[in-house]
């Protein structure tokens, strides 16, 4: 070893010393790792941003009114979020989220909603989860993992975008296990979802660790039936108290572990 390499190996073995939660996970019988797979793994808003575009121009929405792709997109992420939220807590079903985020992207951009043709909705449901950007660092940071933890997924996600999405982006390798919340008929942050997933990994909450970008689902809903929990944060934004750990990467994780 040069002694350049000595020095940022000291340096990184020093900061997971000052860190007693680092230590936590590196020391302290953790053995699986449970991810989320949108906002997380799946790029979803380069993938839908990259769609939407693409069908702005096809369907021709500048004739009805809308500014710019850009317009379009920035709207539909605000609603599609607030829905996928209500979504979340039960509150509103599949069906009605996927007829309400485009139709309230109209409204909210003064357009009638019975003019948004259904046919475009048909083709994003068939073209998004075949997009295969993911964040960066994914495919490493999970081969690295890979071989010394058993890694699973928890999908708040619909069952067959889900599945394709893992399908065409090479991720299904990396995971023993799957769960998807439409299957298990409750989604993030109910604790029920956790507990089947630590079940069906043979598993159990101490030796395991959650990593999503959502507070609220992955973090907190971890949270709540006593697991650890990591908060992906590639924006950088402000981190609530209550939060123990983030990163800003993916490749960060194979300094926790």
């Amino acid at each position: 070893m040069t002694i350049f390499k000595y020095i940022r190996a000291f340096r990184k073995e020093d900061a997971l010393n000052k860190n007693p939660y680092l230590c936590r996970m590196r020391d302290k019988g953790k053995k699986d790792i449970f991810f989320d797979l949108d906002h997380t793994l799946w790029d979803f808003e380069r993938n839908a941003a990259e769609t939407l575009a693409e069908l702005f121009d096809t369907y021709r929405f500048r004739a009805l009114g809308i500014e710019s792709a850009e317009q379009f997109i920035n709207t539909y992420n605000r609603n599609n979020q607030r829905l996928w939220s209500l979504y979340h807590h039960g509150k509103i079903t599949k069906a009605e989220l996927r007829e309400a985020r485009f139709a309230d992207t109209f409204i909210e951009l003064g357009i009638d909603p019975t003019l948004f043709p259904k046919a475009f909705e048909i083709d994003y449901l068939r073209i998004c989860p075949q997009k295969t950007h993911l964040f960066p660092h994914v495919h490493e940071t999970l081969g690295y993992l890979r071989e010394k933890y058993t890694l699973h997924l928890i999908s708040n996600g619909f069952k067959e975008a889900s599945e394709l999405k893992i399908a065409k982006t090479n991720l299904k390798g990396y995971f023993t296990t799957v769960v998807i919340s439409e299957v298990v008929g409750v989604h993030k942050p109910h604790p029920q979802i956790f507990h089947h997933a630590v079940t069906n990994a043979k598993t159990s909450i101490p030796r395991s660790v959650m990593v999503g970008d959502s507070l609220e689902a992955d973090i907190r809903g971890a949270y709540q039936v006593g697991m650890d929990a990591i908060y992906f944060n590639p924006k950088n934004e402000d981190v609530p108290l209550d939060v123990k750990q983030s990163i800003a990467a993916l490749n960060e994780l194979t300094s926790l572990f």
